[in-house]
């Protein structure tokens, strides 16, 4: 029994003393040392530092690039505003270019000369768009109408698909009933259009249907305010939506919207992605206006 218990101290000095002439690794900082005794002096190595990891710096992504097809007008103007104002690198597409307006917002916008009419003059003003928000539309005899509101915006969404824009917003107009009659040519533009988009950006395509736009139009150096009879009707109609579904009644009862309104939801749908595809009436418009 003595005997077994001696071997087992005898044992255990051992590995004890075996353990404690084992090299260790020793951290100071950044940097580690071994407590192994050197057998010659001259052969003690040099600590071995770790590095630290470089510091990686990664470039924000560019802001979404919007052509504005239309920016000098009433809408397209209040349009490139909400974008520049969200951030956003806007361009636009005009027949006559840059537009004689003073305020300063003019001058952070990428101005484009350019006819819808003829798609080789705005071919190049597509490049590195993200989105398009088009504002074209116009008054005359039923044939020139359908050529600037139909034509002249097909062209531009052909266009845009053809380049891979991601997003495109047409600011179309709401139904009138016997207004649609009287002016055909316009209506039929505008729906021929609107078919296009759907067919071109099934999943990227948005139509704004929107009634009287109410607000300040810049002519020139002056402001015309158009709210003053616009933003009273809004208020009254806006919550006459029962009986805006009534086939005679209703499309007399389509309320108007404030131009800040459609230029925000506008711009929403352009550069949202989970903005759902398809046509917004002017109810729809004033709904989305009013979230943040």
């Amino acid at each position: 029994m003595r005997s077994a218990v001696a071997r087992l101290i005898r044992s255990s000095s051992a590995e004890t003393s075996r353990l404690s002439s084992s090299p260790v690794l020793l951290k100071t900082g950044n940097v580690f040392f071994s407590n192994a005794t050197p057998s010659d002096p001259k052969n003690i190595e040099e600590p071995f530092k770790v590095e630290e990891a470089e510091t990686v710096k990664v470039t924000p992504p560019s802001p979404d690039k919007l052509l504005v097809l239309g920016g000098s007008g009433f809408v397209g103007s209040h349009i490139c505003k909400e974008a520049l104002d969200s951030g956003f690198v806007v361009s636009s597409l005009n027949r006559s270019g840059k537009p004689s307006i003073s305020e300063s917002w003019a001058d952070k916008v990428i101005w484009n000369q350019g006819n819808l009419l003829e798609p080789a003059s705005f071919k190049d003003a597509m490049d590195d768009v993200s989105a398009v928000i088009s504002c074209v539309g116009g008054f005359g005899s039923n044939s020139f109408m359908y050529k600037i509101n139909g034509t002249a915006n097909i062209n531009a969404i052909r266009a845009a698909a053809e380049k891979g824009v991601k997003r495109f917003v047409y600011v179309s107009a709401a139904d009138f009933g016997l207004v649609n009659y009287l002016l055909k040519g316009y209506y039929e533009g505008k729906r021929a259009a609107e078919a296009e988009l759907l067919s071109k950006f099934t999943y990227g395509g948005v139509i704004l249907r929107p009634g009287f736009i109410h607000g300040t139009r810049q002519v020139g150096s002056v402001k015309i305010p158009l709210g003053l009879v616009g933003a009273p009707m809004q208020m009254v109609l806006q919550n006459a939506q029962p009986l805006a579904r009534l086939p005679l009644v209703g499309p007399l009862l389509t309320p108007p919207v404030s131009v800040a309104s459609v230029a925000k939801v506008a711009v929403r749908a352009a550069t949202d992605p989970v903005f759902p595809p398809g046509i917004v009436d002017v109810h729809g418009i004033m709904r989305y206006s009013e979230q943040n």
